[in-house]
């Protein structure tokens, strides 16, 4: 289903700041560590637009994962610290392949990583805990959705990688809070059916031992975004960062954290957690 303007024209909303890559001829290039000297951290310029971020609880019924790119489901845990990464791995993994499998009706899903979220603890040092991204982006592209995919299916010993890359798959991020209710920081996600395939700039992302690729983002006025405010530990959000079916579903979700004007100067750091994971369907 299409989001038409008369559907959302009404539902509230606030004006969010967000960080678009402005129009380069070079690729952009984001460096996961504290580069040589001389090498800035990210390239490539970013601008503020203003622009209009929608409550998407009053039509959340209307939007999904394969038409828009996004959906917001509930999703009880039994993970007691999601700061115990070992406790992460061993229970919240399997829950979330079992639901994720369950809700979209996959053959097999693998989690292959996370991203814990919290600025405060990230300030301090906290090993592993990073910042909000302020940047609007996308985790994959057209190309690095297929290397990442075979990388992680060769880590595990698949035994046939090219079988299962021959059929459908995805990539679905599965983030939520692990404290709730989300005030600061929340995350904006964009339309798929409002990205343009031109406003996607694939950029390099360079890790000690290797090099991936995602997505910058820049201006289009036809961009439509969205947000569930006062998001919930019991609540999740589903982004599709990637899908290998390239006609009539959304590929790439656009997503970025925000400063929602309504939020107390007080409010306490978002605390979050993203799963990334590849979704392979039926054949």
């Amino acid at each position: 289903m299409s989001l038409n303007s008369q559907l959302f024209k009404d539902i509230p909303h606030v004006e969010g700041e967000l960080h678009y890559l402005a129009p380069t001829a070079e690729k952009p290039v984001n460096y996961t560590y504290e580069p040589p000297p001389g090498i800035p951290q990210r390239s490539g310029k970013y601008e503020v637009h203003t622009l209009p971020i929608y409550d998407a609880r009053p039509i959340a019924e209307n939007v999904s994962l394969d038409q828009q790119g996004f959906a917001l489901v509930g999703q009880h845990s039994t993970v007691k610290d999601f700061y115990d990464r070992d406790e992460v791995r061993r229970v919240y993994y399997p829950e979330a392949e079992e639901f994720l499998k369950d809700l979209t009706g996959a053959q097999r899903v693998i989690v292959f990583d996370h991203n814990l979220r919290n600025a405060e603890r990230a300030k301090q040092g906290d090993q592993g805990i990073k910042t909000p991204v302020r940047g609007v982006h996308n985790d994959f592209t057209a190309k690095s959705g297929y290397s990442r995919a075979r990388a992680v299916l060769e880590a595990i010993g698949t035994e046939d990688p090219d079988e299962l890359l021959r059929h459908r798959f995805s990539v679905v991020n599965l983030w939520r809070p692990i404290a709730g209710p989300v005030q600061e920081s929340p995350l904006a996600v964009c339309d798929a059916q409002s990205i343009a395939p031109n406003d996607l700039v694939a950029t390099d992302l360079v890790y000690r031992d290797r090099v991936g690729e995602t997505y910058a983002v820049t201006y289009n006025p036809k961009h439509r975004w969205f947000y569930f405010p006062q998001m919930q530990r019991n609540e999740a959000l589903l982004i599709k960062c990637f899908d290998s079916e390239e006609e009539g579903l959304a590929r790439f979700a656009a997503h970025t954290a925000f400063d929602d004007p309504t939020s107390q100067p007080d409010a306490p750091p978002r605390e979050s957690i993203e799963l990334r994971t590849l979704v392979f369907y039926a054949a």
